[in-house]
């Protein structure tokens, strides 16, 4: 089957889910409703993503692509239902967008390499908001629907692209001492902790390790949740070696 006979076979099924006589959970959605819906099936095609690098099992990761692609389609749906856009409108705006952004590769801009790729992507962005009619400013255009370090990371990078405040790698690190010493101070005192102090340090560490982590290209949340499965694989194996043992041992 083709692609286009699939892709199309697919939205029927949907618009079937979302009609008189289909599915009463698939009717009841609205574009709100599905929200979690989409932050979910991400989430679980990064773990699969994950798993297919670990070992090589792409299965899970073709069915976690499809439940993302039904999110698509549903909205899609669920828009046109609404009279504002179809399926297809979707497909030709992303592709539309694609080729203009990509005008070393559809036109005739030479690059030297990837960071001028990024330069042309931001600036061809910048000229298409400028069309819309909704003004936002540029911090604000970053979702606070991201996970706080990703946004973060975004955030500092506009902040130092559009108002030129950068802060050196010396400068953060000198900041990082300077707030961890003070939260060994807090937790060193015999009185109870100030927890408003204690958290306005937090805070500065994590700023500042965002900010280095932006400079050098490190995706912090990335690695925060694989250290979290590493630790829970240490753990969970250490449990299952001991639980062995002591079986052992009763014998």
């Amino acid at each position: 089957m083709s692609l286009e006979k699939s892709i199309l076979e697919f939205n029927d099924t949907i618009k079937v889910l979302r009609s008189e006589n289909g599915c009463p959970w698939d009717r009841e959605q609205t574009h709100g409703s599905l929200r979690a819906c989409i932050m979910e099936e991400a989430a679980e095609l990064q773990a699969a993503i994950r798993i297919y690098e670990n070992t090589g099992d792409y299965e899970n990761m073709k069915e976690e692509l499809g439940d993302l692609l039904l999110q698509v389609v549903m909205q899609s749906c669920i828009a046109e239902e609404e009279g504002l856009f179809t399926l297809e409108d979707v497909v030709s705006t992303v592709q539309e967008k694609m080729i203009r952004r990509h005008p070393h590769v559809f036109g005739d801009v030479q690059v030297a390499d990837s960071g001028e790729v990024l330069k042309n992507w931001d600036e061809i962005k910048r000229q298409e908001k400028e069309k819309y009619s909704r003004t936002i400013s540029p911090l604000r255009e970053i979702p606070n629907e991201l996970p706080s370090l990703t946004r973060m990371s975004k955030v500092l990078k506009k902040v130092n692209r559009i108002y030129q405040e950068t802060k050196s790698e010396a400068d953060s690190l000198t900041e990082i001492k300077e707030s961890m010493e003070q939260i060994r101070c807090l937790l060193a005192e015999k009185k109870e902790i100030d927890q408003s102090n204690i958290e306005k340090s937090f805070t500065q560490v994590l700023l500042e390790v965002s900010n280095i982590a932006m400079k050098r290209k490190v995706h912090l949340e990335q690695l925060l949740n694989d250290r979290i499965e590493d630790l829970i694989e240490e753990y969970e194996s250490d449990s299952q070696k001991r639980v062995v043992n002591e079986g052992n041992v009763d014998k």
